[in-house]
């Protein structure tokens, strides 16, 4: 099958979309059609998929589509009880990356699908891990995030983007002279702090693949005297971000995510590291607010720029899934052209297939050309095991610990954990494997 003529292009046979507990058993449904389980728990989609499975319900009479919304853990522990579901579409991180690891997901390189995906986007999921001779995910949705502005409290100030690191900081000292906050901060939560200042800075400033790549070789001996190490490579552009937190408001440390949204859209500040989720949010107070985004220069190099993405969903078809075939038809019809990219406008997320329009909301329009562009990494601090509590560091970091005492210790967890479970040495063989399990 391919992905022009699919079974969902046949003739319209009655079904609906249901949501059901993880422990259903797939086979056939009471009208005799082939019944796969598909995963997907993205909670502000869910509208939207539970609509697209039910025009694919609709479309054929071979197939049904039944959506599990129970969450990545009853997932996993479906995997643990051989009943995986026949498809997934999840958030790509560790957790799923252990089944790419354990070659627990079969090979999806002769689809259409995956002949769609642009090139430049294979190293980001390499990064979490591989089976040698398998694509074993496919990217879905590519979520890019940046420094979120406020054009009228630029206008106002005659302030330009800035491009570079001098420019940024002139922009703060202009704003703060004006009695203007620059960055409104949320360093209450740990998580907003790992995934904006953290990852913004640190990304901004080096390339991420090969320092990780580096510091997977190194492994134990990864330390002082290391050719890559957290207290070396880090210290700079956490140096510069912990300038910046000083351009911030002033109950930044008891400030919470929520907080943050409902200030910046009041006018509190002029600018927010945050992503395209936000935007939502800041839209329920100030639905008329004219927001802008660009990367955070952190270099006196433009060409320097870089925005920060994540996987935000990826396709996997389970190796023990009893309806392999089924579920293929399925993943090509969730790959076409009109429903991918239907998916990704009204998410804000970036489509990753070759070709694909951005999304038409000028909010974003900052990163357009940066993702286009292959300008992006992915952060930082999802790029370690989770048992090296990197969001937590950085929050510490951001409300005042000492960097290098804070990286020295970094780089004695990595060498712990390397030599309690050796790290891959290549990236690009699943460098990223979470050696806590």
């Amino acid at each position: 099958m391919t992905a022009s003529s699919p079974r969902a292009l046949r003739a319209l046979g009655a079904a609906g979309v249901l949501t059901m507990a993880a422990s259903l058993l797939a086979g056939c449904s009471a009208d005799g059609r082939e019944t796969i389980r598909f995963t997907f728990s993205k909670r502000e989609a869910l509208e939207f998929m539970s609509e697209l499975v039910s025009e694919y319900n609709s479309s054929q009479d071979d197939v049904r589509v039944e959506m599990d919304t129970s969450g990545v853990d009853v997932v996993s522990a479906s995997f643990v009880r051989g009943n995986p579901p026949d498809i997934m579409l999840g958030n790509y991180n560790y957790e799923v990356a252990r089944f790419v690891d354990r070659c627990a997901l079969s090979d999806l390189s002769d689809t259409d699908a995956a002949a769609t995906i642009r090139d430049d986007l294979d190293v980001l999921m390499a990064q979490y891990g591989t089976c040698e001779g398998r694509t074993s995910a496919l990217p879905y949705s590519v979520m890019a995030s940046s420094v979120i502005y406020n054009k009228q409290i630029f206008e106002d100030n005659g302030i330009e983007v800035p491009q570079t690191w001098d420019e940024l900081i002139a922009a703060c000292e202009a704003l703060t002279a004006a009695g203007v906050t620059p960055f409104y901060a949320t360093f209450k939560d740990d998580w907003t702090v790992a995934q904006g200042w953290y990852d913004y800075s640190i990304g901004g400033s080096l390339d991420l693949v090969e320092f990780f790549d580096q510091l997977a070789k190194e492994g134990a001996e990864v330390g002082a005297g290391s050719e890559v190490s957290f207290a070396e490579d880090f210290a700079e552009p956490l140096d510069r971000m912990a300038e910046l937190t000083a351009y911030t408001n002033d109950d930044a440390a008891s400030r919470a995510y929520n907080d943050g949204n409902l200030a910046f859209a009041q006018g509190e500040a002029a600018m927010y590291l945050q992503g395209p989720w936000a935007l939502a949010e800041i839209e329920k107070t100030a639905p008329d607010l004219d927001l802008g985004t660009f990367p955070l220069p952190m270099t006196d190099d433009p060409a320097d720029l870089a925005v920060r993405v994540n996987t935000d969903l990826a396709a996997m078809i389970p190796e023990e899934s009893r309806h392999k075939e089924a579920a293929r038809d399925f993943l090509e019809f969730l790959y076409l052209p009109e429903n991918i990219e239907a998916y990704n406008e009204s998410q804000l997320g970036f489509a990753p297939t070759e070709g694909a329009p951005p999304p038409g909301d000028p909010r974003i329009e900052g990163m357009t050309t940066y993702y286009d562009e292959g300008r992006f990494y992915q952060g930082a601090s999802v790029l370690v095991p989770k048992t090296i509590p990197v969001f937590a560091y950085a929050q510490a970091l951001a409300l005042g610990a000492d960097p290098g005492a804070t990286l020295s210790t970094m780089d004695a967890d990595w060498a712990r954990l390397a030599f309690r479970s050796p790290i891959p040495s290549s990236q690009n063989d699943a460098r990223a494997e979470e050696v806590s399990r």
